[in-house]
């Protein structure tokens, strides 16, 4: 029989945080996302997640402003704008952050823009964050291919961050957005132990309510998607060329669908759309194992005779000094 430490060591409480950002204003939506970590913690959550791009949020003009006019001025102007908002880890701008989850206690995954240092500084990649409950960043994983016209802003990424975390009893990892249909960046999560997986969105209900569930059945896992929101009322008045995209942008931009899938690809939290909030969800580790018992992909059901993978970790830039 378990003992009834070892039950609670299985169980985990997750905050799934739909929000819109205070769009392309850093320190702004910092401090919502700071509000939003301090709610989690009161609801005992032992981590939270947030959506894709959230900080400082996702480039939904490109889309409604003929994002791919060369040598465009319009292009230029909010690109730069959003350059000057963007996350410079090194300069700081998690440091609140960070000190909220070790205050708090609690782990978080939290997407943001990330303009990084080693690779000039003047381009954008889209990034996972992970921050433990001391409150220190143990991977940033680059997405690896912008979404088609994501591509437009923002770079490729890097294996570094293909990484997996420790969370009692669960591995937990994450990957964004269309990266969850890439098969191998899912097996390379899968092959560390993964068996608790965040997605992250910057919104919609129909990009998590199939892949959702797949990837829960494909890797008997848990699997949590946290989406974001954006609507015509969330574009400032203040950025460049405000009153071009209020009246070229919907009303709705993305509507949320943040969810969550058992590891027998069932609902947990079927998607929830249109309102911010905090929704949570307790996990049992239990069920992970039981439902591996028929299918694990890296383990009994694998062939690595056969087939196999290889991930290049290394953080990609273009300068290395030889002394």
């Amino acid at each position: 029989m378990q003992s009834t430490k070892t039950k609670l060591e299985d169980k985990l409480k997750i905050g799934l945080i739909q929000t819109a950002p205070v769009w392309l204003n850093r320190d702004k939506t910092a401090e919502k996302i700071i509000d939003y970590i301090k709610k989690a913690a009161r609801e005992n959550c032992n981590i939270a997640a947030f959506g894709e791009g959230l900080l400082p949020g996702y480039p939904f003009w490109i889309e409604h402003t003929n994002g791919a006019e060369f040598n465009s001025a319009v292009q230029k102007e909010i690109y730069s704008y959003y350059l000057s908002q963007a996350v410079d880890i090194e300069a700081g701008h998690l440091d609140k952050i960070c000190q909220t989850a070790k205050n708090e206690h609690i782990a978080l995954y939290l997407g943001c823009i990330e303009r990084p240092q080693d690779r000039g500084g003047h381009s954008l990649y889209c990034s996972l964050v992970f921050i433990d409950k001391k409150g220190e960043i143990k991977s940033v994983h680059r997405k690896l291919m912008p979404t088609y016209e994501e591509r437009l802003v923002w770079s490729p990424g890097d294996g570094h961050g293909l990484q997996v975390h420790r969370m009692g009893a669960f591995t937990a990892g994450g990957l964004n957005c269309w990266e969850n249909w890439m098969p191998l960046a899912r097996a390379a999560m899968y092959a560390q132990g993964e068996d608790l997986h965040f997605a992250v969105w910057p919104g919609s209900k129909r990009n998590t309510e199939d892949i959702t569930r797949c990837i829960a059945k494909e890797s008997r896992s848990f699997v949590v998607s946290v989406s974001g929101l954006m609507r015509r009322l969330d574009i400032p008045a203040d950025m460049p060329h405000s009153e071009l995209l209020q009246e070229s942008c919907p009303e709705v931009m993305a509507d949320g669908g943040s969810c969550a899938a058992g590891p027998d690809g069932e609902w947990l939290v079927k998607p929830l759309t249109g309102e911010e909030g905090l929704t949570t969800v307790v996990i049992d580790h239990a069920r992970v194992r039981e439902e591996r018992q028929n299918f694990d992909p890296s383990g009994h059901y694998s062939r690595p005779d056969v087939t196999k993978l290889t991930i290049n970790r290394e953080r990609q830039r273009i300068l290395r000094f030889e002394i």
